[in-house]
Order: C-alpha cells, then sequence, then structure tokens
C-alpha cells in the first residue's frame, strides 16, 4: 500500500505562488496514477490536477489551467504541483491520492490519500 504526506502548504498574498509537495512510500507508487484535490472550509472535495503513471498524460479543473502545473518523479517517489498566481478562492487543504483508474477525477473511486496541506491565499 501506498502512504502519501503532503508539505509546502502556507499563508501567500493573492497573485503568489506555492509549490506542493506530495511524498510516497510504500511499494507500487509507479503503478498509480496520482491526483490533487482541494476542500475549502464547507465544501465538497474538488479535483485539481491529476498525472498519469508515466507522466504522459496530465488532466487539470478548467480554473486552474496555466496557472498550475503537476509533476511527477517515480525515481522519488515524488509529485508536485507548481501554483502561481494564485486568487482566494484557491484556499483550501490540498490533498494527493493514488488511482488505477485512468482519467479519474472522482474522489470516491482514489484509493489512499494523505492528510492534507493548508493553502491560504489572502492579503
Amino acid at each position: 500500500q501506498v502512504r502519501l504526506v503532503e508539505s509546502g502548504g502556507g499563508l501567500v498574498p493573492p497573485g503568489g505562488s506555492l509549490t506542493l509537495s506530495c511524498a510516497a512510500s510504500g511499494r507500487g507508487f509507479s503503478n498509480y496514477a496520482i491526483g490533487w484535490f482541494r476542500r475549502a472550509s464547507g465544501k465538497e472535495s474538488e479535483f485539481v490536477a491529476s498525472i498519469s503513471w508515466s507522466s504522459g498524460t496530465t488532466d487539470y479543473l478548467e480554473s486552474v489551467k496555466g496557472r498550475f502545473t503537476i509533476s511527477r518523479d517515480n525515481a522519488k517517489n515524488m509529485v508536485w504541483l507548481q501554483m502561481r498566481s494564485l486568487k482566494p478562492e484557491n484556499t483550501a487543504v490540498y490533498h494527493c491520492a493514488t488511482t488505477c483508474i485512468r482519467g479519474n477525477r472522482e474522489p470516491g473511486r482514489f484509493d489512499s490519500w494523505g492528510p492534507g496541506t493548508q493553502v491560504t491565499v489572502s492579503s
């Protein structure tokens, strides 16, 4: 089983940038696609981005396209989410998660989840 831990969150002003990290441990990391989700206070979990096991395919929420970039290094068991031009509405707890399902955006169909890292966009 793959275990995930996110880091890199924090407080950033509007227009700022952050890079979130997702560190994996356990076996089989390179077999999974990885997704990033966010949950704002009082709202449902929302798909943000995903990357296939080979990094050949990425998928983004429309509102973050061109501002967020997902990447991974299977040799390091790491996934990153680079976020720029952040907006207050991007404030949320961000989680990474594994899935075996190609093109998946549904939280319920992701398997292992990290505890999350808080991103706050505020002046």
